[in-house]
């Protein structure tokens, strides 16, 4: 179960990183106005997604890839919550409130799903 939940993160992660420069609108719009260079940050995350992903593939770079992951979930999170304090669209679609709030908590458990792959698999 383990291994696909890892290739399950592994698909999600590089289709979320491909998709900030395939579609950047969403990532650009959530971004809070006190952080500078929205653009290059969000072509730096996808970048992040991407990497994090694909490290996670790999037995020598999956813990490294999953503690990344986990910065970059920590790191994105003032993004989302800025959407749900400002209620903000996500691109050129509006979302529920409730949707909005609803993803804070998602951050937690994306966070424990890459701390999983941290630990080293027993033998």
């Amino acid at each position: 179960m383990k291994t696909i939940l890892r290739w399950v993160l592994t698909v999600v992660m590089v289709i979320a990183g491909i998709n900030h420069f395939y579609n950047p609108a969403p990532y650009l719009g959530m971004m809070p106005d006190a952080l500078p260079a929205h653009a290059l940050l969000v072509q730096l995350s996808g970048v992040a997604e991407i990497l994090g992903g694909l490290g996670l593939i790999l037995p020598q770079t999956r813990r490294l890839a999953a503690w990344g992951l986990i910065a970059l979930f920590v790191a994105v999170f003032p993004a989302n919550l800025n959407m749900a304090l400002n209620h903000l669209p996500l691109g050129d679609k509006p979302v529920p409130q409730w949707a909005l709030w609803a993803r804070l908590p998602l951050q937690v458990v994306l966070i424990a799903w890459a701390y999983w792959f941290t630990k080293r698999d027993k033998r």
